[in-house]
């Protein structure tokens, strides 16, 4: 038969191995507290026999054996707390308020021993207790034996022991009470965690677990649960929606492409048309659905990690002049000015490739966009706060402020840029690998122009990748 559902919660179990070692450390408790006190009853009852007897062996020493006899039959009929009994050298009894000896064989010259005394009270109830006595011979070869009931002490160490006894059990009822309250309570807990888990699991990604604000370390699982599932619907609406775009976008130069390699073919059937063109079409066509794709697949791969892969240090200023050294001769082929400012002696942690990736993409949009005339602006610095920074600047149309939230979105493009080549996915890139890195990246308006000779073709566009030092 399966045990309640309580009694099987980890909670429970917890309580009752904590439980039975709190009864075997209470045991030995009571064990050491028994074997001190009943050891210092017969200590004390052994010191008082021994003085008793040290007594009644200078009476004999000073008045001989019937001066002896005389006195135990004087204190044996007195109030006094003792057992005596003389013995002739065979064991035979003289004197005494004994009946015989304890000591076992009666005629042993030196000895000790509990034994027990049967008494009847005044009602004729029969009582039986303890004592403890000493047997020694005299020198005229006499026994005597001297005992002290030990009785009431033993009584003592008897109660203490049955009320220890007694705490125990209250204790085991109390303990199993208060583990049974919190499993409960536990169990409670757990289980709205465990409804949550299952909605998660069939589907549901709106569940989230209740946090009751005790902020005690419920509350922080429950917290912790609720951020990863507001991470996981983020991603999972990330997800279907770059599925969405990547087919919406990825529609028209597929539809394009086919369409195009369809003409050719019909043309190069006829004899009129260059198949070398259209293969090089369809080839840039393909070039431009696998860029689309690696974008997105790089992307995924830093949202999906959490953190930049293979972190090490590195120079940012060494970094953005490799970076520069390939983009300023494009801008010398399109007439633009390019510049580049880097601050030296900085230091940084990341994955580099990536790094440069996301400084490729912001000059090749800065590069792009900026017309003939325009300038460029490259600087790397430290700022106040101890921050790095990557900054790119254009004076090209720049970016209207309402919309600088939405462009790093993916596959978002403004209006003005529908007629150059891309996908929307440069800043997206470019936002993901900042976040990866603990950075952020930062949008904001240009300068307009930059140096003499360029025009002020536009309100241009400043975007910085701010990351923390090293």
């Amino acid at each position: 038969m399966q045990l309640p559902r309580l009694f099987r919660t980890t909670t429970f179990r917890l309580t009752l191995s904590f439980l039975a070692l709190f009864l075997l450390s209470a045991a030995a408790f009571l064990a050491y507290i028994y074997v001190a006190t009943a050891g210092e009853v017969t200590r004390r009852a052994d010191d008082e026999v021994t003085r008793e007897m040290v007594s009644l062996q200078t009476v004999y020493a000073r008045g001989g054996l019937d001066a002896l006899n005389q006195e135990l039959i004087e204190r044996a009929s007195g109030d006094q707390p003792f057992l005596y009994l003389l013995m002739k050298p065979d064991g035979t009894p003289v004197t005494g308020n004994l009946a015989k000896t304890p000591i076992m064989p009666k005629t042993a010259s030196e000895g000790r021993t509990v034994f027990r005394i049967t008494q009847t009270d005044p009602d004729g109830a029969v009582m039986r207790h303890h004592g403890w006595g000493r047997q020694r011979r005299l020198p005229s070869g006499d026994l005597l034996f001297v005992g002290a009931d030990t009785g009431d002490a033993q009584f003592y160490v008897l109660r203490i022991v049955h009320t220890i006894w007694g705490a125990m059990v209250l204790a085991v009822v109390l303990g199993l009470a208060f583990g049974s309250l919190v499993s409960r309570n536990v169990s409670r807990g757990m289980m709205g965690l465990n409804q949550v888990v299952n909605a998660v699991a069939a589907g549901d990604l709106n569940a989230r677990a209740a946090v009751r604000g005790v902020r005690d370390e419920y509350d922080e699982l429950a917290q912790g649960l609720n951020a990863m599932l507001d991470r996981v619907e983020r991603l999972m609406g990330a997800t279907r929606h770059a599925g969405d775009a990547i087919a919406h976008d990825l529609r028209s130069p597929l539809t394009r492409q086919r369409a195009r390699l369809e003409a050719a073919l019909i043309e190069v059937e006829a004899g009129a048309a260059d198949p070398t063109a259209a293969l090089a079409q369809a080839l840039e066509d393909s070039d431009q659905v696998l860029k689309t794709f690696n974008a997105v697949l790089a992307i995924s791969r830093l949202q999906a990690a959490g953190q930049a892969p293979d972190p090490q240090r590195f120079d940012p200023s060494a970094l953005a002049a490799d970076v520069a050294e390939l983009y300023e001769p494009l801008c010398e082929d399109k007439s633009v000015a390019f510049e580049a400012e880097l601050t030296q002696g900085l230091s940084m942690m990341g994955n580099r490739e990536f790094m440069a990736q996301a400084l490729a993409n912001l000059l090749d949009n800065a590069v792009k966009y900026t017309p003939e005339g325009g300038a460029v602006m490259l600087r790397t610095r430290r700022r106040s706060s101890g921050e790095i920074e990557f900054s790119v600047t254009d004076t090209g149309p720049g970016v209207p402020e309402e919309d600088r939230d939405r462009v790093i979105q993916r596959f978002v493009r403004l209006e003005r840029s529908r007629n150059q080549p891309g996908a929307g996915l440069g800043l997206s890139l470019v936002a993901a690998v900042a976040e990866a890195h603990g950075g952020r990246l930062e949008l904001s308006e240009g300068p307009g122009s930059l140096g003499d000779n360029a025009g002020p073709s536009g309100p241009g566009l400043r975007t910085a990748l701010v990351f923390p030092a090293a």
